[in-house]
């Protein structure tokens, strides 16, 4: 580990001048910082002495993923405390909105003595890494405490998995602390014991991102429910980035032709864009309305594109939609999540790009749940479609809807699994 640790702080301080330019120009990167450098927020360091549960999600779509564990669990256990950890500034918003009563902060640098204030300070029994976050030091001293390992929902990239076994000898010690790891399907279990989990701590418990239940309606989604007329078609084009947008502006000509009334909300993915993307709406000729500035009461314009510039509403903002798209998928960037939308029952169309979700993607192909497009592929004809609402397209919408219902199942999974980890630790 002091290689590694060196390692990392060469990193560190060979970019720290691009960190710091980023820093001096932008509050994104200020937020969080004492956290990151170790520095425990106040707030938690009065705590009680509750067992604790700390949570590591990433961003957005893992916070919602452990949202269904972390309730699960909250209910078997309502005598624990839970922390969560984040990773982004989306993420650690959302977060707070959804665990109001839980420890919130910034996964501190991976250094052994930063990593060790906050295991000093939450005192957690167990840790839970969602998906694939595995910080050497945090693991090795979250061991070292005495605290119990699992990687829930556990998933390895087709883009990651080639470096995992090239390096799976250096791998090994490195996830050796870990107890438990749930994956998503069998293809991730086999890749963990691929690059040298020992079977034994191999699970395959499925895929949290099923387990989405219903969205809390925040006073955003009420406010645009009330401004579409009724009747209205509201095209829901989610997490997309910047080609994206342009596409779907360039698209969304032809598209509002072929459905009159229809309305197109754009969902940027990343909350530092929300301006450029305002701005790119008015330099393709529409005019813009920004989620963020609707009075009650206001109505979504003829001929206008909203832009959804909140975080932690798209979630909910994908049921109001008559057709969704899921960005990030035009451009090979992998794609995002297509089951927030078809838990709604929503049609949902996505680019050719979805290695990120490819077994999410291929169960819902084989169900006939979701329209893929070719690579060039008409994109503007796809999604007229879909909003005319005709018998395909709300078959597509209902059969997605019904592949998520019969996955659903992994929370309760994971914390069967939590708890038989939890018994045989206090066994020993």
């Amino acid at each position: 580990m002091p290689l590694y640790s060196l390692l990392l702080l060469t990193v560190l301080g060979l970019g720290s001048p691009i960190w710091l330019f980023r820093m001096a120009t932008s509050g994104r990167y200020r937020r969080g910082l004492a956290g990151r450098l170790g520095f425990v927020p106040a707030a938690m360091r009065d705590r009680d002495s509750r067992r604790t549960m700390w949570v590591h999600a990433v961003s957005v779509g893992e916070v919602l993923a452990a949202a269904e564990l972390v309730g699960r669990f909250s209910e078997r256990h309502g005598d624990w405390a839970i922390a969560i950890s984040t990773t982004t500034e989306a993420g650690q918003r959302l977060a707070r909105q959804r665990f109001p009563a839980a420890a919130v902060f910034y996964l501190p640098l991976d250094f052994a003595v930063l990593v060790r204030r906050y295991l000093r300070v939450l005192r957690p029994r167990l840790l839970v890494l969602m998906e694939s976050e595995l910080w050497p030091n945090l693991l090795r001293e979250a061991e070292r405490s005495g605290t119990r390992i699992a990687v829930v929902n556990a998933r390895i990239s087709d883009r990651s998995f080639p470096r995992y076994l090239r390096l799976r000898r250096l791998w090994r010690p490195i996830l050796r602390p870990v107890s438990l790891f749930l994956a998503q399907g069998d293809e991730t279990a086999a890749r963990l014991r691929a690059i040298g989990v020992p079977g034994a701590k191999v699970r395959v418990s499925g895929n949290l991102k099923y387990d989405l239940r219903d969205t809390p309606e925040t006073a955003m989604v009420e406010r645009l429910r009330c401004a579409l007329a009724p009747g209205t078609r509201l095209l829901v084009a989610g997490s997309t980035l910047e080609y994206e947008e342009a596409q779907m502006l360039r698209a969304w000509r032809r598209i509002a032709a072929a459905a009159p009334g229809a309305r197109l909300l754009l969902a940027p993915r990343h909350p530092d864009r929300f301006a450029a993307v305002a701005a790119l709406v008015e330099a393709e000729g529409f005019r813009v309305q920004r989620a963020s500035e609707l009075a009650d009461g206001a109505v979504l314009e003829d001929g206008a594109v909203v832009v959804l510039d909140t975080i932690g509403d798209l979630a909910a903002v994908y049921g109001l939609g008559a057709a969704a798209f899921v960005g990030g998928s035009l451009a090979p960037a992998g794609g995002h999540n297509p089951l927030e939308p078809a838990r709604f029952g929503v049609p949902v169309v996505m680019g050719p790009h979805v290695a990120n979700f490819r077994e999410i993607v291929q169960l819902l192909q084989a169900e006939g749940g979701i329209r893929i497009l070719a690579p060039g592929e008409d994109l503007a004809a796809a999604l007229s479609g879909m909003l005319r609402g005709d018998a395909a397209a709300r078959e597509l919408g209902q059969r997605g809807q019904a592949v998520m219902r019969a996955q659903a199942g992994a929370a309760e999974r994971a914390v069967d699994a939590l708890d038989e980890l939890l018994a045989e630790g206090a066994g020993r």
